[in-house]
């Protein structure tokens, strides 16, 4: 007899995660029918890859007929970094990578006082876009994580400078998209939008998707700062009065090292990271991301600015 909260093969929904990834296949579809010059955002991160399975599933055995677009904060994981890599090389994609860093070099940014990058992510991204001119832009944001992103259409109409207007958000009925809009506006799409954390993971265990080591329980040297774990960088961190300590964690979510915190955890396999994410009562957002912390607003803030 297993352990009553161990979780195994057995217990995944099928049928729920077949109708999310049917749901997502008709999303990419709609998308390259409906429009001329779509994108992915790929960061290597578990949203990020699940989404980009379901982009090869949806058009295969043809190749991808979009590229990858990643905005690099100079800060993220090396291991994730190192992911991504081996990701783009292994089905021969097209990947464009937006630099927070080379913006800073050349005085368009400039660095905030808590070393964090995930804020300046904006003008990279907005920046490539209208660059490319991509009309239609892939991200894997869910709307359990965060009650901005609740708020969001799977289509989300954006302006020429990124900005996200609530009051402009369009009708979804039947699974029905519209796509339309003006010169130098663009689309924002989220395949992904109905899922939740525990979809994302049973999806990964079901179909043995490869995901960066970190998001597995390793050992790791961190430091508590604001209820967090996190990695030591050059970013800043840690300050004086913030030892460091070898721990056995694992990462929710990865965005920037300098405000993505690492959660103390045994799951060294997706099973048991499915057994961890039912017992949990915080989202990854909220228990491992500074950035959201800034203030009641900080997503929605961001998104109306040009932010995903």
């Amino acid at each position: 007899m297993r352990a009553p909260h161990m979780t195994t093969e057995t217990d995944i929904p099928v049928r729920h995660l077949d109708a999310l990834e049917s749901e997502a296949v008709h999303i990419f579809r709609e998308v390259a029918g409906e429009l001329e010059r779509p994108v992915i955002l790929f960061s290597g991160g578990k949203d990020s890859i699940v989404m980009l399975h379901l982009a090869l599933k949806a058009f295969a055995p043809a190749p991808l007929p979009f590229p990858l677009l990643h905005v690099d904060t100079g800060h993220n994981f090396p291991e994730v970094l190192d992911y991504r890599d081996r990701t783009v090389a292994r089905y021969g994609l097209r990947l464009h990578v937006a630099s927070v860093q080379e913006h800073i070099d050349r005085g368009q940014l400039k660095e905030r006082p808590d070393g964090t990058r995930n804020p300046l992510q904006t003008v990279p991204l907005v920046e490539a876009i209208q660059t490319h001119r991509f009309d239609a832009v892939f991200g894997g944001g869910r709307r359990d994580e965060e009650k901005a992103r609740a708020k969001e259409r799977v289509f989300s109409l954006r302006d020429e400078f990124g900005g996200w207007d609530p009051r402009r958000q369009r009708p979804e009925l039947w699974q029905l998209y519209n796509g339309r809009h003006a010169p130098g506006e663009h689309v924002r799409v989220f395949p992904l939008s109905n899922w939740t954390e525990l979809d994302v993971w049973q999806y990964i265990a079901r179909t043995g998707i490869e995901v960066p080591s970190i998001y597995y329980a390793h050992e790791r040297d961190v430091f508590l700062r604001d209820g967090m774990w996190l990695t030591a960088g050059d970013w800043g961190g840690p300050k004086d009065g913030e030892p460091v300590e070898r721990r056995t964690v694992r990462y929710r979510t990865v965005g920037d090292m300098s405000c993505t915190g690492a959660v103390d955890s045994r799951a060294a396999d997706p099973y048991a990271v499915i057994a961890e994410i039912a017992a949990s009562r915080l989202t990854e957002r909220g228990a491992t991301r500074a950035d959201d912390r800034m203030s009641e607003a900080a997503m929605e803030d961001r998104k109306r600015e040009g932010y995903f």
